[in-house]
C-alpha cells in the first residue's frame, strides 16, 4: 500500500516513535506507518513489529482514511450504567432534604445512611455507600458538611444597620465610636510542660498534653477612629462584670458624647427596668444599638482567638 506523508505528519510519527516513555501501542501503529512509507511490505512489517499481518493492513487503513486520527482508539461504551438517571436525580433530591423527613433519627445524611433511604423507599432498586459517593461529588452536593447561619429578628435592622454603617464610614467629630463585644466560654489551656527550645538540626517542641483551667470571657472595646483597644478577662461573664468594664469604658472615654455598637446578648439589658444599661447610661451620655451581632468590629478578632 502506498502511502504519502506530510511534513507534519513525518515530524508527528518521528517523534512519537522517539518517546522513551510512550505507550507502546502508539509506537507500534507510527512505526506500522513509518515502515510503509519506507517501502515495506506488510508481511515484512508485520515480521519486524511482531505482530500479524491483519494488524498491519487494519491500521494502514485507518491510517489512509481518517489520516492521524485514525491512530488513536475509537470511543469505548464500557459497562452499561446500573444506576439510571432517575435514579441519580432521586439521590440527588434525597441529600436536598432532612434525614428526618425520611424517618431516620440524623441531624446529617452519611452516604450509608443514605443508600439505605433510597432503597428502603424504592427510589432506587439497589446502591451501594460508594456509588452515593460517586453520584454526590458529581453533582457537587456534600451533605455532611455545615455553616452555621443567623437571621436577625427586629423588624428595624435595616435602618439599625445602615445607622451603624454610617457612625464607621463617617466619624463624628470629637465622639468616639466603640464598639464593644464579648467571648464567653473560652477555654483557658496551659501546657503540662514547658516549651522546648530549637536546637542544632531540631526544632522547637511543645508538649502534646496540655492541662484544662476553666473557661474566661474576654471583654473587648474597639475605638473605631484611633483603632485602640481596651480589654479584661475574667472567669465569669455577669452583668456585674460588663456593667465593671464599661465603668472603665468610661473612665477612659469622659467626652460629653460617646456612640457605643454592641449586641443584645442578656447581660446588656437590664430586664428588671427593661431599660438599656441603666445603670452606666446615667454616667455617660451614649448612642447604642442592639441585634447587631454581625456588625460589631471585634467579631471577626475573636473568631480568629477562637481557633488559636
Amino acid at each position: 500500500m502506498e502511502l504519502n506523508l506530510s511534513r507534519t505528519e513525518w515530524d508527528s510519527l518521528q517523534a512519537t516513535v522517539r518517546q522513551q516513555r510512550g505507550e507502546a501501542r502508539l509506537y507500534r501503529r507510527a512505526r506500522t506507518i513509518l515502515l510503509a512509507v519506507e517501502g515495506e511490505s506488510i508481511s515484512a512489517t508485520a515480521w519486524i513489529l511482531g505482530t500479524s499481518r491483519a494488524r498491519v493492513a487494519q491500521w494502514l487503513q485507518r491510517f489512509q482514511e481518517h489520516r492521524m486520527d485514525g491512530l488513536d482508539d475509537l470511543p469505548r461504551s464500557g459497562r452499561p450504567r446500573e444506576v439510571t438517571s432517575l435514579e441519580r436525580h432521586q439521590v440527588t433530591a434525597t441529600a436536598c432534604r432532612s434525614p428526618a423527613d425520611r424517618g431516620f433519627q440524623r441531624v446529617l445524611w452519611d452516604h450509608a445512611t443514605l443508600a439505605r433511604a433510597v432503597t428502603s423507599a424504592g427510589l432506587v432498586r439497589s446502591i451501594s455507600a460508594r456509588t452515593v459517593g460517586r453520584i454526590l461529588h458529581d453533582a457537587e452536593i456534600k451533605p455532611h458538611p455545615v455553616k452555621m447561619w443567623c437571621h436577625s429578628q427586629d423588624p428595624a435592622y435595616q435602618e439599625k444597620m445602615r445607622a451603624i454603617v454610617e457612625r464607621y464610614v463617617h466619624l463624628p467629630k470629637g465622639e468616639p465610636v466603640l464598639s464593644i463585644d464579648e467571648k464567653t466560654g473560652m477555654q483557658a489551656l496551659s501546657r503540662r510542660r514547658p516549651l522546648q527550645p530549637a536546637g542544632p538540626g531540631r526544632r522547637a517542641r511543645f508538649d502534646f498534653e496540655y492541662e484544662r483551667n476553666g473557661t474566661r470571657c474576654l471583654f473587648a472595646c474597639f475605638n473605631a477612629g484611633s483603632g485602640v483597644v481596651l480589654g479584661r478577662c475574667t472567669t465569669q461573664r455577669t452583668r456585674t462584670d460588663f456593667l465593671s468594664f464599661m465603668d472603665c469604658v468610661a473612665s477612659t472615654y469622659r467626652q460629653r458624647r460617646v456612640h457605643v455598637i454592641l449586641d443584645n446578648l442578656n447581660t446588656h439589658r437590664d430586664t428588671r427596668q427593661g431599660a438599656f444599661m441603666t445603670e452606666w447610661n446615667g454616667c455617660n451620655r451614649s448612642s447604642a444599638w442592639t441585634e447587631l451581632v454581625w456588625l460589631t468590629r471585634f467579631s471577626p478578632t475573636f473568631a480568629l482567638c477562637e481557633n488559636l
